[in-house]
């Protein structure tokens, strides 16, 4: 089974207390419409284990199929940079169905962000250099589509998917107690 190459950083985007027993990292793209369709199981896996997880979400943009999710990307990080990361990466999925550059500006703009700043982040690719790593690790780690999921650094491979992951955080709970 593929394993999680590249170890969590401080440059990753984390919610969830460092020394947790499980560590689930997602690989996503914004535009991905499985991606979307995970984040709500997302959110309930955090409201059931809490402070027992962390969640690292790094970048994985198709965009050879979805052109706007690296820009989508780079816009996360520019809010990421100003402390803004989560606020950003949940604006962005509710707003996937339309997204486009003007409208990553406008959310930049919403979260009290400086469009004049977002646009500029864009146009001189400021963040692409965070988004390659985060691919490149990706591909290290035998990520081919999105959303994928590792827990405690293993590739978790399920013919249901994210619907069984909240299962699979609670095995690696109990294999980190023994």
């Amino acid at each position: 089974m593929p394993r999680l190459r590249d170890p969590l950083t401080p440059d990753d985007h984390a919610l969830g207390d460092d020394n947790a027993l499980v560590a689930v990292v997602e690989y996503g793209d914004y535009q991905c419409p499985h991606c979307a369709a995970a984040q709500p199981v997302v959110e309930q896996i955090l409201a059931r284990f809490g402070g027992r997880l962390r969640l690292v979400y790094r970048h994985f943009p198709l965009a050879e199929v979805h052109p706007v999710a690296a820009p989508a990307a780079e816009m996360a990080e520019f809010a990421g940079s100003r402390g803004l990361f989560w606020q950003m990466h949940q604006s962005i999925f509710a707003a996937q169905p339309r997204l486009s550059v003007p409208l990553l500006i406008s959310l930049a703009a919403h979260l009290k962000l400086p469009p004049v700043a977002a646009r500029d982040a864009l146009a001189s690719g400021t963040f692409v250099p965070k988004v390659q790593r985060d691919f490149s690790g990706g591909l290290r780690s035998g990520v081919n589509g999105t959303p994928t999921f590792f827990v405690n650094g293993e590739r978790h491979d399920s013919p249901h998917g994210v619907a069984t992951l909240s299962s699979a955080i609670h095995q690696a709970m109990l294999a980190a107690r023994s």
